[in-house]
């Protein structure tokens, strides 16, 4: 299956629901925005929703500074 995640392709192995694809690649739940096919998913749905065949994903992680 592929997938277009940050602006690029990328193909997956697996059906995986976004929480499994943002562990998978060792991201912190509690950092991260992701928007899916242009919707906010809140964090009760991050292991609801299943990536399908040419989903739109982006995932933002806050970083702090000052």
């Amino acid at each position: 299956m592929e997938i277009l995640l940050n602006g690029k392709k990328e193909r997956l192995s697996a059906c995986l629901t976004i929480g499994d694809l943002i562990r998978e690649k060792n991201l912190d739940l509690a950092v991260v925005v992701v928007e899916h096919n242009l919707s906010i998913v809140t964090a009760e749905d991050i292991d609801r929703v299943e990536l399908m065949e040419n989903d739109r994903l982006e995932i933002l992680r806050f970083v702090g500074g000052g």
